[in-house]
């Protein structure tokens, strides 16, 4: 049986091409699973280059340092932002880059009452993604914090399904950054962004 997850797939193909020959692998296969684990090494290497890329871009802006204050908020989530949005002067408010995002409820109206629905989803998808799942990773270590989002979170985790506690906390981020970005200033867990 094939183990699952990156290392432990590369670690086992490894071992399988030190056997020696013979052992259940014709020369062609041994031939495409060398040139695969060329290829996967290639790839690693130009991720990693990416990634330094996106770190001291981070480290020079001012702004991406801004947002990476905020939980959930890395540096592959505050340079996607800000390359999206910029300074956020597209957006009169927080929600609106929160709908633009595609993390506002939709609506539908029967009789005069509106009802929320699941999330409307349109907008930048990427965006989306990155926002919920810094959120998911970021939703343990807030709730476990005496702060006013750590209170907030913690009292929709008590109210909702998980998965739309994590998408409130998404939409919550998506404002904090509009916030950040606007304000210049960096957040700070107590009572939102001050002055750095």
């Amino acid at each position: 049986m094939v183990p699952q997850g990156k290392r432990k797939l590369e670690q086992y193909l490894a071992i399988l091409m030190e056997k020696p020959e013979g052992q259940g692998l014709s020369a062609r296969i041994r031939m495409l699973v060398a040139d695969m684990l060329a290829q996967w090494r290639e790839l690693d290497r130009r991720i990693a280059a990416f990634e330094a890329e996106l770190v001291a871009f981070a480290k020079e802006s001012d702004d991406a340092r801004r947002l990476i204050t905020i939980p959930g908020v890395g540096v592959i989530t505050a340079t996607a932002l800000i390359a999206a949005i910029g300074k956020a002067e597209t957006f009169e408010r927080g929600r609106d880059l929160a709908a633009w995002l595609g993390l506002v409820p939709r609506q539908s109206t029967t009789v005069g009452k509106p009802r929320l629905m699941g999330i409307s989803k349109r907008g930048n998808t990427y965006l989306r993604k990155l926002l919920i799942h810094g959120a998911r990773a970021a939703m343990p270590y807030v709730a476990e914090r005496d702060t006013r989002l750590g209170r907030w979170v913690r009292d929709l985790m008590a109210r909702v399904h998980p998965n739309v506690a994590v998408v409130a906390l998404a939409n919550k981020l998506a404002r904090i950054s509009w916030a950040v970005l606007r304000s210049g200033q960096h957040f700070v867990a107590k009572g939102g962004p001050v002055a750095a």
